[in-house]
């Protein structure tokens, strides 16, 4: 499903857990690799290029790592910022996934998602699918490491719908991943509580009949494509938290796209797959839409 990818390393715990685990990737039908570095300082030559010195041989030796799994790799420092220059590597190449590692949930990871560095960015961006890999902490012979939650990502997953374009489109990806082996999948939707309709109890009837209607057929095509067994949910009250709450459930993987119907309003209040990616202790497959025009104006 995705061959080519990009790995975005800032040379972390984190990123060495993700990139110890390369081998799990294979499942995901991974041959070559990317690892991308990026400076953070295109403006000034010489620093750029000592930045590039001090830090080639730790990427090498990630590199080396990740060929010793047995994957074609090119290393790629850049000197710009992260955002930017990944933008321009992953346009160039032609890679289908963007991988980046997840530290666990803090205060401070959550302020960093608020304000702003090179993961939001990506998120409010990304013009390729991008897995996020929840990583903790973990105690090995009385020292503590971080380790890596990316094996075995297509045990069980949870699909998050609100049936727009977007989130269709990566149903599409739930689909390959149960034809490559999963086998078990949540289709869950959550009616959001704010909306006023929900006080009619006739409405909410309604929509909860049709909505089952359109997971109905979903489960009908992810059981023909070898699923064994598809679960659907549907809930009402705050998207995110109620997607939070569910990826408790033992998941290995949520997938949903990375905007929704409200994306002019969630610029400014923080979408629902932001919300989820700083909280969940679950990796994160967001799929981007394909018209990318909005972002664009939004970023002029």
């Amino acid at each position: 499903m995705f061959k080519k990818i990009l790995i975005a390393t800032d040379l972390s715990e984190s990123s060495d857990a993700v990139i110890d685990c390369m081998e799990d990737f294979k499942t995901l039908g991974v041959e070559e690799v990317i690892l991308f570095y990026a400076c953070g300082v295109a403006h000034n030559d010489t620093l750029a290029e000592f930045t590039k010195n001090f830090y080639e041989p730790y990427l090498l030796k990630q590199k080396e790592i990740i060929e010793d799994q047995g994957f074609v790799t090119t290393l790629e420092i850049v000197p710009g910022g992260a955002f930017e220059e990944l933008q321009k590597v992953a346009k160039q190449t032609d890679i289908s996934l963007i991988i980046i590692g997840k530290q666990e949930v803090s205060v401070y990871n959550q302020l960093l998602l608020l304000m702003g560095n090179a993961n939001s960015e990506i998120l409010h961006v990304h013009e390729k699918p991008l897995l996020m890999i929840s990583t903790h902490g973990e105690s090995e012979g009385g020292i503590k490491k971080i380790g890596c939650l990316c094996k075995s990502l297509k045990e069980r997953i949870l699909f998050a719908t609100d049936f727009s374009d977007i989130s269709m489109q990566a149903f599409r990806y739930v689909e390959k991943l149960v034809e490559d082996g999963c086998k078990k999948v949540t289709l869950f939707h959550v009616h959001d509580k704010v909306k006023k309709w929900f006080t009619d109890s006739a409405k909410l009837e309604e929509f909860n009949r049709i909505d089952t209607e359109r997971l109905e057929a979903r489960r009908q095509i992810l059981l023909d494509r070898g699923a064994e067994e598809v679960e659907i949910k549907i809930l009402v009250g705050t998207p995110s938290v109620e997607i939070l709450k569910e990826s408790k459930n033992d998941y290995s993987l949520i997938v949903m796209g990375s905007q929704g119907r409200g994306f002019l309003q969630e610029i400014f209040i923080g979408s629902v797959s932001q919300n989820v990616a700083r909280k969940s202790k679950v990796s994160l497959l967001l799929i981007p839409p394909v018209d990318r025009k909005i972002i664009t104006l939004y970023n002029s």
